[in-house]
């Protein structure tokens, strides 16, 4: 959320003296309504019609002068939260995917967030699991209004998971691209997850189990990522490189020295040297 435009509707609500605010939308509605609670304004109802899962955290993102600041604050989680499938049936195919997936990144690093609890891995296990078996469905039927119910369930139990844990490497990576280099937020966590899942991998082999097993893919984990990303974000037509997102190569060092300037906890080491790696082979779409 770009912080003069969150302040700019903050005034407009204390220049009506509104009572609530209502967020109909995706997460950027969400954020937004966030952002004028942190601020001071008024509390909001979410209505949800993605699958960012933003509503049921305390996390609020701003962006301001080319770098994104988050938090967490109890008075941006919005009061009450109503999920209608309906409302998601319109949702094409193109925006519904890389949001689930940016949906199912929240329960992957909960899985091997620091300060995880076995509650939060069987919420982020079934999060993951109702997200891949929807979202095969809902980008080739997208009436189908069962596939589309149990992906907004998905995204429910994705954000009370996110909302429990600390974020780890994937959310640094991912707040870098988006508020430096404005590249677009859902997107952008779909490509890079198979990505940081696998830089990850050998330092959290029990949520790598976890996460395989959810997907129903074998036991690797970040191959069964790729696959299952790729394969739903291609049939959606949506991109599955940072090179197809519009980054330009050359800035890979700068989001490197960014991410490991102020890291996020995360249960590998930041190296610079295999960050810039990884990165190179999501900015290529490689598997």
């Amino acid at each position: 959320m770009p912080a003069s435009l969150a302040e700019a509707v903050h005034a407009d609500a204390r220049r009506l003296d509104a009572d609530i605010v209502i967020a109909v939308g995706g997460g950027s509605a969400i954020g937004m309504a966030k952002a004028i609670a942190l601020a001071g304004g008024p509390p909001s109802i979410a209505v949800p019609t993605t699958y960012s899962g933003s509503e049921m955290t305390p996390i609020w993102g701003l962006t301001r002068d080319g770098e994104k600041v988050t938090g967490r604050d109890d008075r941006v989680r919005p009061v009450a939260v109503l999920y209608d499938p309906t409302l998601t049936l319109d949702l094409p195919p193109r925006v519904a995917a890389p949001s689930a997936i940016n949906a199912m990144a929240h329960c992957v690093e909960a899985l091997y967030a620091h300060d995880a609890n076995p509650v939060v891995a069987l919420f982020a296990a079934d999060g993951i699991s109702a997200l891949a078996n929807s979202l095969p469905t809902i980008v080739r039927d997208t009436a189908d209004l069962a596939a589309r119910t149990m992906a907004l369930y998905g995204a429910w139990v994705a954000g009370l998971s996110l909302g429990a844990c600390t974020m780890g490497l994937h959310h640094k990576l991912c707040h870098v691209l988006g508020g430096t280099f404005a590249l677009p937020h859902a997107e952008t966590h779909a490509v890079m997850l198979p990505y940081t899942a696998s830089y990850n991998a050998r330092a959290a082999p029990d949520a790598m189990r976890a996460i395989a097993a959810a997907l129903g893919q074998g036991d690797d984990a970040p191959s069964a990522l790729h696959e299952t990303t790729r394969a739903v974000l291609t049939a959606a037509g949506a991109p599955t490189s940072l090179r197809e997102l519009g980054l330009a190569r050359d800035a890979l060092p700068r989001v490197v020295e960014q991410a490991t300037a102020r890291p996020y906890p995360n249960p590998r080491a930041l190296e610079a040297e295999a960050l810039l790696g990884m990165l190179e082979r999501a900015w290529m779409g490689e598997s």
